[in-house]
């Protein structure tokens, strides 16, 4: 399998039966970069994962979107035709109306109100579940990883976007599609956001944002946020300023959070997590010279890594086969 030129990215071998057994479903979990999907059999085992470039298409990705899940559905058929889903998970970004299946915006990606969830049935020949992609990699991590035995808990992805998921007495709480949005609270002066408003988190602390900042201060090109760190490292006086004005900017909105809601635990993902201490020494450390008689949460790593979401998305239509089904209401019933 490994060898296989179509295989871009694959699980760790640790997590291949974390998923139990169960209905054999399929996976898709939309990113600002990636489209990731993947085939699990009834054992609860991801046979292979699959990543392709998401297709941006304006107004019409939404389409473009559906039509590549397509696409995906037809390579798992030809390399594994004894396994037959009966149901598949769809998670994007942005805001999402779980309850309509629709995607109701996603800034970064250009659909608005598309119904992802009756076109996705259609094209897959598929019952599909629809959620959002934050939501369903926490809900992972709660199930699977890091989150796992705390009740009151949050889990904050930090990556192109930041969002995160909220669990309240061990409860998923939505607010209706809007909860987690914590990448767009206030908490500078700057720079513009991509959803309108001004000094967003998302704007100054995502991946995406360090290393655009960094290349607006130094007018030196930065690939992403680990290029920076490595040249705030290095003495690098403008990385180094950067870097620590998204720690400033992470510890105010977590100081906010744990106001708000005195979180057992904070569990962080995304890329950004992936810098180790450089992130959550000095993050905690920050959050702590803020704080005063509120609980200290654990800050901690996510352990499931970049594929949480689709791990969710293939939990989310796990439980949708499992969901109780209403009976039909007869015609002049009342």
């Amino acid at each position: 399998m490994a060898s296989d030129p179509r295989l871009d990215d694959r699980l760790d071998d640790r997590l291949d039966d974390r998923l139990g057994a169960g209905h054999p479903v399929l996976a898709f979990d939309v990113g600002g970069t990636d489209l990731k999907a993947a085939l699990v059999d009834a054992s609860g085992r991801i046979v292979e994962l699959l990543r392709r470039p998401t297709p941006l298409a304006g107004a019409e990705t939404g389409d473009a979107v559906v039509a590549a899940a397509a696409a995906l559905r037809d390579e798992f058929r030809r390399t594994h035709p004894q396994i037959e889903p009966l149901a598949a998970g769809l998670v994007v970004p942005g805001h999402v109306d779980e309850a309509r299946g629709v995607g109701v915006l996603a800034e970064n990606l250009g659909w608005r109100d598309y119904p992802f969830r009756e076109r996705a049935a259609g094209a897959l020949a598929l019952p599909v579940s629809f959620s959002h992609d934050v939501r369903a990699a926490g809900e992972a991590e709660y199930r699977l990883g890091a989150a796992k035995g705390f009740r009151d808990v949050v889990v904050m992805a930090i990556g192109t976007g930041i969002a995160a998921a909220i669990f309240i007495d061990g409860t998923l709480f939505t607010g209706g599609g809007m909860a987690g949005e914590v990448g767009h609270s206030r908490v500078a002066d700057g720079p513009d956001c991509a959803c309108g408003g001004r000094g967003c988190l998302e704007a100054v602390a995502s991946a995406a944002a360090i290393a655009r900042r960094y290349t607006a201060l130094s007018g030196v090109p930065a690939s992403g946020s680990r290029e920076v760190l490595e040249r705030a490292a290095a003495g690098d006086p403008a990385a180094r300023a950067i870097w620590d004005s998204a720690l400033d900017a992470l510890a105010l909105d977590l100081s906010h959070t744990v106001a708000l809601l005195a979180p057992e635990a904070i569990v962080i993902g995304g890329g950004l997590a992936q810098a180790g201490d450089d992130l959550f020494v000095p993050l905690a450390q920050r959050l702590d010279g803020i704080l005063t008689f509120h609980r200290r949460p654990a800050l901690l790593a996510a352990r499931i890594g970049e594929n949480a979401g689709v791990i969710g998305a293939a939990l989310r239509a796990r439980e949708a086969l499992s969901a109780p089904v209403a009976a039909p209401v007869r015609e002049g019933a009342r």
